[in-house]
């Protein structure tokens, strides 16, 4: 079957270009999307008239055998056809004959093209939303385990303020939910149908744009025809969503990564998740995390390529837009499969080592500004007690000693304030309990905010 554009020209296209023109290879992944709506389309044209009933209950019903066919097995678009949308069309012609020439009447292919891609998007973005609530379950449940579990905080990868393990934990919670909610917006902004656009200014066939809409599960319409079918923002916006949930899972890996190792100690990874090397026998290697941090790249790599399409085109339909469905279709895949690698990695390749984390909590100066804290509850000026700490702090590490290490009399120093109370205030359990500020680390507010999880992940 000649191309659809054939008779306009003298000669055919050069085999390459012909080839390095078609993008098939990549876009059958829509072919799903494309009969669901063509099949939206053929039904609205029978119901307006223009298409006679049984022309329009043809075509349906053309379609639907094609889509059988295809998930069957028996039908596998390929190269030369140019695209998924003609080879679907050149299919249903093949199959019911000249009828199948009218399917196109009332559109093009680029706001059939812009229907596919929010019609696969917002399947995969309902997806993807699973799969961050399924790590979220995860991640909470684990944290359920581990309130009382302390691990060292840090700021500047230097050792801070213990915490609980289930509020260090709870933080990606935090992260996942806003990724979930950005996710919710750009589906929003996905679900407006362009069918109908045509190719940039409408058409002046009879067709109702709101009944395909409806069909295909659209909330609305694009107003402007050339917006419509030029629009790429929802792209944009999903791989820039992406970008940041890969972010996430990646500083959580960097963090499994460095709590494997030796020098932390303060988790293992079992089997499962984890391989060796070929030279060297006692190596386990934490390639999950190491693959999900390489990957996040991948995605930020996607988004660049897509921004970088659209800064320049003029309206409307353009080929660069070609070139839209490639980043797309990869950071869904990539973010899909890094999800689940990282849901995998916590439940089954992960074991927290808690004597390792409580020895850390409990051998630092972590507690040097419940120290402190101390002073300003006996009524010394904060600036005032941070300076004492900071002496005392000096004074131990010439003495190789921890401030538990301290007698009360050396405390007293320092300040007269000190009472073998003390030795209480700093130890690293009641360090953490004390943090009852909104959103601290105590364990009060840790166990409130898991009874709020517990709500908005399992009810």
């Amino acid at each position: 079957m000649s191309k659809v554009w054939s008779n306009r020209f003298e000669t055919g296209l050069d085999p390459f270009i012909e080839r390095f023109n078609s993008s098939i290879n990549f876009d059958k992944k829509l072919i799903v999307e494309d009969i669901d709506c063509s099949i939206a389309h053929a039904t609205m044209l029978g119901s307006t008239n223009v298409l006679t009933k049984k022309e329009s209950d043809q075509i349906v019903d053309g379609l639907k055998q094609i889509k059988n066919e295809f998930k069957e097995g028996k039908f596998a678009p390929a190269f030369p056809s140019e695209d998924i949308h003609y080879c679907i069309e050149e299919k249903l012609i093949n199959l019911i004959g000249e009828v199948g020439k009218k399917l196109h009447t009332g559109r093009s292919r680029n706001d059939q093209v812009a229907t596919d891609l929010r019609l696969w998007l917002r399947k995969r973005i309902d997806n993807i939303d699973s799969l961050i609530l399924n790590l979220q379950k995860s991640i909470y449940f684990i944290a359920t385990q581990n309130l009382y579990t302390l691990i060292p905080g840090y700021t500047h990868l230097q050792r801070a303020q213990p915490l609980s393990l289930a509020h260090h934990l709870l933080a990606y919670l935090e992260m996942f939910d806003r990724d979930r909610n950005r996710l919710s917006e750009v589906r929003d902004r996905v679900n407006i149908s362009p069918l109908g656009a045509a190719a940039l200014a409408g058409t002046k066939i009879k067709i109702d744009r709101y009944m395909t809409a409806k069909e295909l599960g659209f909330k609305d319409i694009y107003k402007n025809s050339l917006d419509a079918v030029s629009d790429r923002d929802f792209a944009v916006e999903f791989i820039s969503a992406s970008a940041l949930i890969m972010s996430h899972l990646s500083r959580l890996s960097e963090e499994i990564i460095l709590w494997v190792t030796d020098e932390f100690s303060f988790a293992k990874l079992t089997d499962k998740c984890a391989t060796g090397s070929s030279l060297m026998p006692q190596k386990k290697n934490p390639d999950v995390p190491e693959l999900i941090r390489g990957k996040t790249g991948r995605v930020y790599g996607n988004l660049h390529s897509l921004l970088t399409t659209i800064k320049a085109l003029p309206l409307a339909y353009n080929k660069d837009f070609q070139e839209d469905k490639e980043p797309i279709f990869d950071t869904v895949q990539t973010i899909s499969d890094c999800l689940k690698a990282m849901d995998i990695l916590l439940n089954d390749g992960l074991e927290f080592q808690k004597d390792n984390l409580m020895n850390s909590v409990n051998n630092d100066f972590s507690n040097a500004t419940d120290v402190a804290d101390y002073l300003v509850a006996k009524d010394v000026p904060f600036r005032e007690a941070y300076q004492i700490v900071g002496g005392l702090v000096k004074f131990c590490l010439t003495k190789e000693l921890l401030l538990k290490d301290l007698t009360l009399d050396t405390f007293k120093k320092f300040h007269n304030e000190f009472e073998k109370d003390i030795f209480e205030k700093i130890s690293p359990r009641n360090v953490v309990h004390s943090r009852n500020s909104i959103g601290g680390t105590g364990f009060d507010q840790v166990k409130y905010q898991l009874s709020i999880w517990q709500k908005k992940l399992l009810n």
